[in-house]
């Protein structure tokens, strides 16, 4: 506290004595100035008028909205956020993660010791673009702090204009400069346990935090009240305070921005941006010229009605979905493996097939159920989890009562369908229902903000193939190859356009389309077409993101951004992280669990149908040729898709938890319709068939 009081006296007596740059007048629109204020680990719910009044009053007159700080890792420390904020591309400084170093005083500048190391070991090839760019431009900047000499050093570490601390400002700094950075690591510094950020979710007690805030507003206070009129103010929670990752504040001051929400073309959100985006921004308000490495966009004000409450609510639901992700993938692995093995002990008995087939089909249920629950409000686990059951119960009973539910591909007909138009309808609107989505995605993640995700694309695929397969069999011929192969390229089409934006989903889906027609019409699928298929899907999914580069670099997404990483060399970084994210999915005790069993059980029905389940899974294929070409095809797509995706052995896992109960539900289907026309003993000595 003391420390912020001198800060707050300095420059009070420069307003005061008429000497301070608050004193000139306001630069004209030509030269407009931007200050970037970062509080690294500041989040919504630390700004109250008592606690935090700079700060409140600073986010009252601005577009909020929220701030995803992922970079590379699970969590970002101080050191990642600011080199993030320099390179304008995700980036990590690769070993023990805290804050940023501090930086040697050389006259009115300073230099980042070590500072190639980031370049040239770490990897962090883009590190120095904004200070390059700035340079370039024949900008000034002044960085106060470490973590704004960070941001704003060239690539060999140097800052022209450097100050230690806020205290200091001499007359005139804050004019001679259009742009200003401040690091105000008060609020960050108390986790900080030497080079690391803890490993604790939260290690400060709400008392000592609040009083870590009121810091942290007093210096952010400080530069406000001195900075020139018209200086556009960007405001940005830079960082993570623990092991578990946050949305953070997101702040931008300029005419015309009060209340209204704030976020970025690079997530396709009104009200979340990414790190980069702080990069574009600074550059387009100076009108510097971006560099095309930079994968942020300048942020855009949406509509109005931003409050800070829903901000902090965004965040509390997405930890609300976070806290129980791990649980929920564990009790649904133990649903399936206890399915498999009550369906094993059952079938090979040839009792209670009706219950196994009640079961088969709840069980299939479950995913989409996450998605739907995103229509209704909620905000608590019982909230949330309330309404998934209903939305289970709901889809279970459409499926088993009606008119199909006595034909044996009516369940999965209504299951699959349910799931590949929930996701379509979800494409087609925004992917609203996706985000903070158990098999979806979550914006503090930052994995990925809009479109189609890994796990929702196996089901959306599973779901298309089987519903096809369906009518198939309902309209054999020509109808049914037609219905497979045009409602799965319009699928795919979805997924693979701006829409949905996935990249290895197309590469999986157009092997899986290919070969479910093939077997359908009884052609031979060999290794040579299986390969000359993925290298069409590779072609498909390559002219989309061709397209959606020739598109302005602020209306990309990260297909058109991997062909810019294409040209410039990046391409393989990018790949080799996808790849080893793959592999380590591959030891995942949820997913694998998953993958294991259901193969497992589905080549012993097939190998030793009457010892393993009854022959339901012959049954189901003898009952329905489709059906058999329908599965093949969502194995194809789901093997490719774990291959090219970076969520892995997830793509197969969901694949076939949707997919092979529905098998099982078909196939039961057929031996209870074949007992109820057996015919009796009566009937039989009469010679009467039932």
């Amino acid at each position: 506290m003391r420390r912020a009081l001198i800060v707050l006296a300095v420059l009070a007596g420069q307003l005061l004595t008429g000497q301070g740059p608050a004193a000139a007048a306001a630069p004209p629109a030509a030269a407009q100035r931007v200050a970037l204020i970062g509080v690294p680990a500041l989040h919504w719910n630390d700004l109250s008028p008592a606690d935090t009044p700079h700060l409140w009053a600073l986010a009252g007159s601005s577009a909020i909205g929220s701030l995803s700080v992922r970079t590379v890792g699970n969590v970002t420390c101080p050191y990642d956020g600011w080199l993030t904020v320099s390179a304008g591309t995700r980036s990590a400084a690769g070993y023990g993660c805290g804050a940023p170093p501090a930086p040697e005083q050389r006259g009115e500048g300073a230099v980042i010791p070590g500072y190639r190391y980031l370049i040239d070991t770490a990897g962090n090839r883009e590190a120095g673009n904004l200070g390059e760019a700035l340079k370039a431009a024949g900008q000034c900047s002044l960085a106060i702090g470490p973590g704004a000499a960070l941001a704003l050093a060239d690539r060999e570490g140097r800052v022209p204009r450097y100050h230690a601390s806020p205290a200091q400002l001499a007359a005139g700094d804050l004019e001679r400069c259009r742009l200003t950075v401040m690091d105000v690591d008060d609020l960050v510094s108390p986790y900080l346990t030497g080079d690391r950020l803890p490993a604790t979710p939260e290690q400060l007690a709400p008392a000592r935090r609040r009083e870590a805030a009121r810091l942290a507003d007093a210096k952010a206070g400080a530069l406000l009240a001195a900075l020139p009129a018209g200086t556009t103010v960007l405001l940005a929670g830079l960082s993570d305070h623990g092991s578990v990752p946050h949305l953070r504040v997101a702040a931008l001051r300029a005419p015309g921005m009060e209340g209204r929400l704030l976020g970025a073309a690079s997530t396709h959100r009104d009200d979340i941006s990414i790190l980069p985006d702080l990069t574009a921004t600074v550059l387009t308000e100076l009108g510097v010229p971006v560099p095309a490495t930079v994968v942020g966009v300048p942020m855009r004000a949406g509509e109005g009605g931003a409050t800070i409450e829903a901000m902090a609510r965004a965040d509390a639901t997405a930890q609300t979905m976070r806290s129980a992700k791990g649980q929920y993938f564990t009790t649904l692995a133990v649903l399936q493996v206890l399915f498999y093995v009550l369906a094993f002990v059952l079938l090979r008995r040839r009792r209670r097939l009706p219950l196994v087939r009640v079961a088969a089909v709840g069980l299939a249920a479950l995913p989409v159920t996450t998605f739907l629950v995103n229509l209704l409000p909620w905000a608590t686990h019982l909230e949330l989890f309330g309404w998934m059951l209903a939305w289970w119960a709901v889809i279970v009973a459409l499926a088993l009562s009606g008119p199909w539910r006595r034909r044996p591909l009516g369940p999965l007909a209504v299951v699959a369908g349910v799931t590949a138009l929930t996701l379509a309808g979800d494409l087609l609107t925004g992917t609203t229902l996706q985000l903070n989505s158990f098999m979806g995605y979550s914006a503090e993640q930052g994995a990925r903000y809009f479109g189609l995700g890994n796990i929702p694309f196996a089901l959306f695929a599973t779901g298309t193939l089987l519903t096809t397969t369906a009518i198939a069999h309902r309209w054999p011929g020509r109808i049914g190859l037609a219905a497979i192969v045009g409602l799965g390229a319009g699928a795919m089409v979805l997924g693979g356009s701006g829409l949905g934006s996935d990249f290895g989903g197309v590469i999986a889906f157009v092997p899986g389309i290919a070969v479910t027609a093939l077997v359908l019409t009884g052609k031979r699928v060999s290794l040579v077409k299986l390969g000359l298929f993925c290298v069409a899907g590779g072609v498909i999914v390559m002219t989309f993101a061709w397209l959606n580069y020739l598109k302005p670099p602020n209306e990309q997404t990260h297909l058109g951004r991997f062909v810019g990483q294409v040209l410039t060399g990046e391409a393989f970084d990018v790949i080799w992280r996808k790849l080893q994210a793959m592999l380590a999915t591959l030891l995942s005790p949820n997913l694998m669990p998953i993958v294991i069993v259901a193969v497992a059980f589905l080549v012993y029905a097939i190998l030793r149908p009457d010892q393993a389940s009854a022959g339901v899974v012959p049954a189901a294929f003898e009952h329905s040729p489709a059906l058999r070409a329908g599965l093949i095809g969502t194995m194809v797509a789901g093997v490719v898709g774990m291959l090219v995706n970076d969520s892995g052995a997830a793509v197969l896992s969901m694949a076939l938890a949707l997919a092979v109960p529905l098998l099982l539900a078909t196939g039961i289907g057929v031996l209870v319709r074949r007992e109820e026309s057996a015919p009796g003993v009566g009937e039989q000595l009469a010679g009467v068939a039932k």
